[in-house]
């Protein structure tokens, strides 16, 4: 079962800029789109952000456009979520996940493999 890596979660001062990494073992995937999901304490988990299989569509939740950017490619099997201008509400666990995307023209419909979340935290 593919499991997928985030790393980079930590404490920032609101304002602040943190940058996610997700990677994964083994070879390259093909025809994969990630995303980018966060969960905050007693609420449901919800998409942030996703990329397509090879990169050519982006799409964000409207609360991080204009503040995050989804970047990375399979070549190297590492995806970054860059968060910028934090606020206290960007708290939560973040995940990546991964799902089949085959026309790269849209995200993935569904994510079947995911990560173990990093804690982001944003507080003064």
């Amino acid at each position: 079962q593919l499991q997928l890596v985030e790393s980079g979660g930590g404490l920032v001062q609101p304002g602040g800029t943190l940058t996610l990494s997700c990677t994964y073992p083994g070879s390259p995937l093909d025809y994969y789109g990630i995303g980018w999901f966060r969960q905050a304490p007693g609420k449901e988990r919800e998409g942030v952000a996703c990329i397509s299989t090879s990169g050519g569509y982006t799409n964000y939740t409207t609360s991080v456009k204009g503040r995050f950017t989804i970047f990375g490619g399979h070549a190297k099997k590492m995806f970054y979520l860059q968060m910028n201008s934090l606020e206290p509400e960007d708290t939560a666990v973040y995940y990546c996940a991964a799902g089949h995307e085959m026309t790269d023209r849209g995200c993935a419909p569904d994510y079947y493999a995911w990560g173990q979340g990093t804690q982001v935290t944003v507080s003064s």
